[in-house]
């Protein structure tokens, strides 16, 4: 009950100082222009983050004063709300708002609050050091479209509340909890559209706050090392991840990682035709599915959250290559994405990217053959014959990978007779894997059921590695979203020629065509879907040219005679085939 109550408060409290602040930046021009390097088109009020920490303020002393380490917290976050408001004013350079995150960092560090990874003191403050700057700026780079940083931070601290109730500490859960509802009641101004920013001065204030709060977890309270570790890092992840492809993909690129820029994982989102408030609502689900996983590890054996945890980075490092390929840099070549460049640019990198992952998987659905056949835990005996016999699995699956042909496909292409190539690979690999195996302990002591879930697990994620980049643009992209100058269009013929013109509109941009659906002479088809695209009957073509502005058909058969296309002329609109020609 205090919980909801310090949560509701507070809440209340930010949205009548957010109000208040508001009134007052607009009364003193304190406001965002629109800019080149900037997400917003209209004048904004600035200093959001003036609520959020007035109603933190309050909110804490009355509900959370009580707490232990409470007053470094507040103090570290003070000093960084103080530097943030001089810098909304006057901007300041960028090595003096990393030596007050240094210098807040250090006293929640001196005053006891630090990571428990090492067992070595000095490391360990230095490693905490690091770790409260760098989520500090993680959630100042994540501020970077109407109401991300916000609803992140509310995420996280949510989740933060939860694993402290797990832990027994009920008083601490109260500080997140706060915290959440001081962003919660500034999300009903910052959501899209926004009519006020939180500034530096909230962003780098949540992003201390988060950080500090994090290291009041009682870890010691759990025996499940992955846990310890993992924790503060999944319930955080989406600004640690955020701010990994903007350094990366700026360094890669020559640009300066402190210079604004529309190439976060918001902005790719939005590029690859997701509106504003889905691309951050995306990055909410991954937020929550993420903080999920790490209430998961507290539950589950070592063995299994090593083999959870490890899935998960390799989803997410699929996610960032995936929005690495997105061009985002305007002024510079080549035109595909940055990140991507890195690996695909010469075939031989790419080829040794692949063969890197599939060690990794390989490593991964061993293991985990070996986790679902033994569901109540992995015995000694077999616990050994996994680790001897590792070497033999990778040395002979890897190499039949080799053989069968794997590392001759394009990821971008893939199809069905690349799949055929990877489950042929990865049965005979796991055929005579297991063989080799059982013939050197005699055909007694290794399960043979292992190596049937380990084909089964192999090829699923072999696969869906293979498979990524094609299923995250189903994921993420769906239908486009029209840029104000594209055409929208209807694709006339939903056979095969419809269906290789949808797929290069939609992988094209630079068409300026927006796909509104098919017409087909054939009423069997009406109704059906052609990648998410509705076919239609050519009665229905006057509805749509008058429901969507259709002035263009795309003829994508030369089985549709020229007598129906000018049957249809009539209609004021025009009409274009698609033409593959040889010479």
């Amino acid at each position: 009950m205090k919980l909801a109550a310090s949560v509701a408060i507070t809440a209340v409290l930010s949205l009548i100082f957010t109000f208040i602040v508001r009134s007052g930046a607009h009364r003193l021009g304190i406001v965002a222009a629109p800019r080149n390097d900037r997400w917003h088109q209209k004048p904004t009020a600035l200093m959001g983050g003036i609520a959020i920490y007035a109603s933190f303020l309050l909110g804490a002393l009355f509900f959370a004063r009580s707490i232990h380490c409470f007053y470094p917290i507040l103090i570290a976050g003070t000093i960084l709300f103080i530097t943030g408001v001089v810098d909304d004013l006057i901007q300041l350079k960028p090595y003096i708002k990393l030596v007050m995150q240094i210098v807040a960092s250090s006293v929640i560090v001196y005053c006891g609050l630090y990571l428990h990874w090492t067992g070595f003191e000095p490391a360990d403050y230095l490693i905490t050091v690091f770790w409260l700057v760098g989520l500090t700026n993680a959630v100042n780079l994540l501020d970077n479209m109407d109401g991300l940083a916000g609803g992140i931070s509310v995420i996280a601290c949510i989740f933060l509340a939860i694993t402290f109730v797990l832990n027994g500490q009920m008083t601490e859960a109260a500080l997140p909890m706060v915290l959440a509802g001081a962003v919660f009641g500034f999300l009903y101004f910052n959501f899209n559209p926004a009519s006020i920013f939180m500034g530096d001065c909230g962003s780098m204030l949540l992003g201390l706050s988060l950080g500090g709060i994090a290291l009041l977890n009682d870890m010691a309270r759990t025996r499940n090392l992955a846990a310890v570790f993992s924790t503060p890092v999944l319930i955080l992840l989406i600004p640690i991840f955020d701010t990994c492809v903007v350094t990366i993909t700026r360094k890669l690129s020559g640009r300066p990682v402190s210079q604004g820029g529309r190439d976060h994982t918001s902005h790719r989102l939005v590029a690859l035709g997701m509106s504003e408030r889905r691309a951050v609502l995306t990055l909410y689900l991954l937020a929550a599915i993420s903080g999920l996983l790490a209430l998961l590890v507290r539950q589950m054996r070592i063995g299994v959250n090593l083999t959870l945890i490890s899935g998960f980075a390799l989803t997410i490092l699929f996610i960032g290559l995936y929005l690495g390929k997105v061009r985002v840099y305007e002024d510079r070549k080549p035109e595909s994405g940055i990140l991507v460049n890195v690996f695909a640019s010469l075939s031989p990198r790419r080829r040794i990217f692949e063969i890197l992952l599939d060690l990794c998987l390989i490593v991964l659905a061993y293991y985990g053959a070996y986790l679902l056949r033994f569901e109540n835990g992995l015995p000694d005996d077999h616990l050994r014959i996994f680790i001897r016999t590792l070497p033999i699995v990778i040395a002979i699956q890897i190499l039949l990978f080799l053989a069968g042909g794997v590392y001759r496909g394009i990821w971008r292409y893939v199809g069905v007779d690349d799949l055929v190539v990877i489950a042929r690979s990865v049965f005979v690999g796991v055929l005579v894997s297991g063989f080799t195996v059982m013939a050197l302990y005699g055909f007694h002591g290794p399960s043979r059921a292992v190596f049937i879930l380990d084909a089964l697990l192999l090829l699923l994620f072999v696969g869906a590695s293979r498979l990524s980049f094609r299923l995250l643009a189903a994921l993420f992209v769906g239908k486009r979203i029209a840029s104000p100058d594209s055409t929208p269009v209807l694709i006339y013929g939903a056979g095969d020629g419809g269906e290789i013109l949808i797929r290069e509109l939609l992988n094209n941009p630079a068409h300026r065509y927006q796909p509104v659906g098919f017409i087909d002479d054939d009423r069997n088809k009406t109704g059906l879907l052609i990648r998410g695209y509705r076919i239609f009957s050519r009665e229905d073509l006057p509805g749509l040219i008058n429901e969507h502005g259709v002035s263009e058909v795309l003829v994508s058969s030369f089985k549709v005679p020229e007598s129906k296309i000018n049957d249809l002329r009539g209609l004021g609109i025009g009409f274009k085939r698609l033409r593959i020609q040889l010479e």
